[in-house]
């Protein structure tokens, strides 16, 4: 979400643009690779789609390491979350911020922050583009709270339209929720040890946000170490076993928030939230 924010705001790639996804990208000793490889060019929706890490690692390469810290500067993920708790971590950060962990911050890989400072910084993508810091704490009144613009209006509504793509097409299909009009993206990342990853231990999660066309809600489940069963099968990715999640959760509080379902068919919203794909 926020390598395609970055890029599309910064204007180094266009929604239409993409990259070639053909090979994995061979890093020292190391290869970047695709999961489910297309092995072909990719338009950026796809990138998104798909969750290409090849794609992603080189649209943050245009981006540049710099622009690439201080933007994750900018919403807050560099330090700990300002949330009135005492028992705040503090993100794992790469140091020194070298190009590679530039391409491997890119996907997932390389840095850690909170589930409540990736929410939050979710909740900037989508909002029309305005990083609120996080509370515990109600506001009686109806004054909205100082807020910060980290991305245009259009990058937020082209970032909404990404995620209602990964929802209705890609991988993010078990989250959605009929009537709510879900937008979100898949998070599996292997886990760390000894210098490398640990390929069976995964942690996974998915980011929904609803109704995506004016979202008014983030849901954020992540799973440590899930395991595949004949249900997933065998699969325990976060579209598998974080998506439905995100969709039960919906389902259930939805109506208790005052959420009215809606016609996902309906020729305004298809507009307001479709991409077209150019698929060979």
């Amino acid at each position: 979400i926020f390598t395609a924010a970055m890029a599309l705001d910064y204007g180094v790639v266009k929604l239409s643009g993409g990259y070639d996804a053909t090979e994995p990208i061979r890093v020292s000793r190391f290869l970047i690779r695709d999961y489910h490889a297309k092995k072909r060019w990719l338009s950026v929706p796809e990138i998104f789609m798909y969750s290409s890490n090849i794609g992603a690692a080189k649209m943050a390469q245009d981006v540049g390491t710099e622009a690439q810290q201080e933007f994750f500067s900018q919403l807050g993920m560099l330090q700990p979350a300002r949330v009135e708790l005492p028992e705040v971590g503090s993100p794992i950060i790469p140091s020194p911020w070298r190009p590679v962990n530039t391409m491997t911050i890119s996907y997932g890989h390389g840095m850690a922050v909170s589930p409540l400072q990736l929410a939050t910084g979710v909740a900037a993508m989508v909002n029309g583009g305005l990083v609120h810091r996080a509370t515990l704490i109600r506001n009686p009144s109806a004054e909205p709270r100082a807020a910060k613009r980290i991305v245009s209006e259009r990058t937020s509504s082209e970032v909404r339209r990404l995620m209602r793509l990964v929802v209705e097409n890609g991988t993010g299909k078990n989250a959605s929720a009929e009537g709510y009009v879900v937008g979100g993206k898949t998070g599996t990342a292997d886990k760390p040890a000894n210098g490398g990853y640990r390929r069976r231990s995964l942690i996974s999660s998915f980011v929904g946000a609803f109704p995506v066309q004016d979202p008014r809600y983030v849901v954020l489940p992540v799973l440590d170490e899930p395991q595949g069963n004949k249900q997933t099968h065998g699969y325990a990715t976060g579209g598998w076993v974080a998506a439905p999640i995100v969709k039960r959760v919906i389902e259930r509080t939805g109506p208790l928030l005052g959420v009215r379902p809606i016609d996902e068919e309906a020729p305004e919203l298809r507009q307001a939230l479709g991409i077209q794909l150019n698929r060979e």
